[in-house]
């Protein structure tokens, strides 16, 4: 991301749960009336004078990225809180909204918000401006990595490093290179079982059929041309070996194939599992 500058990504990714929740068919794939809120306060009926944009296959393909990876980690969660876990660390949060519409099984957890200082000042001042109530158990974690690491920023905020935590880490590693991705993933390694991380991630042009890999070059160029470039694109096979590498015990795949099935089976708004952008979760 630019320097001390919002992200133009994070903008993007909540038009796209936005749009999804007033142009998508029922049922909807996550429930998000947090972002349409958030959206239309920064900037009314802009979804609606975009519509046809939206519905191009340009931005069915994003926007069915987003809304899947959200409602996966979501019932991850829902999964991790189960076996006891109290702890959920959204790294890069952008506008997420999860927080803001937190589900019951939620409540007992201490939700943490990482992301750059910038981003996160202009979140809050769009959440006041919608009049988006900030709840108790959400705590700020404004973090510049050049200044400070992960576990500190995490440790100023309140996080317990002795106690299992869940962490999502979406729409962001395309963004970062290799070491700096095996970093994160180290500190989160070392978190007490039964943590868990999941990450999406994006498939080199060599994993994908020639007219995809095509569309998603488009994508990566007009990123790189907002100061946004993506550095890191991996295949699921090599992304697993790592994070079986770094001391993960349990990795698993949601392929473009069992996402279709478990969350757009029956669809008739054209919506479907991407194979650019894929998702894996791996735990301590």
């Amino acid at each position: 991301m630019r320097a001390h500058t919002a992200s133009d990504t994070a903008a993007l990714t909540a038009m796209l749960r936005a749009a999804h929740q007033l142009i998508d068919d029922e049922p909807k794939v996550v429930d998000d009336p947090i972002a349409v809120r958030l959206v239309e306060s920064a900037a009314p009926g802009r979804i609606a004078a975009q519509r046809s944009a939206l519905l191009s296959p340009r931005l069915m393909v994003p926007r069915a990225a987003v809304v899947l990876r959200s409602r996966y980690a979501e019932d991850l969660l829902a999964e991790a809180v189960a076996r006891g876990v109290g702890q959920f660390v959204i790294l890069g949060a952008g506008l997420d909204t999860f927080a803001y519409r937190q589900p019951a099984f939620a409540h007992a957890l201490q939700i943490f918000e990482v992301d750059h200082p910038a981003t996160q000042a202009w979140k809050r001042q769009g959440l006041a401006a919608a009049g988006i109530e900030i709840p108790n158990n959400l705590h700020w974690a404004p973090i510049d990595f050049e200044r400070q690491t992960l576990a500190a920023g995490l440790q100023e905020a309140g996080f317990n490093a002795s106690r299992p935590a869940f962490f999502s880490w979406l729409g962001v590693i395309q963004y970062l290179t290799l070491p700096a991705i095996d970093g994160t993933l180290e500190m989160v390694a070392g978190l007490p079982p039964p943590s868990t991380i999941i990450l999406s991630f994006m498939l080199p042009d060599a994993d994908l059929p020639a007219e995809e890999a095509a569309a998603a070059r488009a994508v990566a160029e007009d990123a790189a041309k907002k100061g946004e470039p993506w550095l890191t694109r991996i295949s699921p096979t090599k992304l697993a070996g790592r994070l079986t590498k770094l001391g993960f015990h349990k990795v698993v795949h949601l392929t473009p194939e069992e996402a279709n099935a478990r969350y757009f089976d029956g669809r008739r708004d054209g919506l479907h599992a991407p194979r650019v952008a894929q998702l894996i979760s791996a735990s301590t």
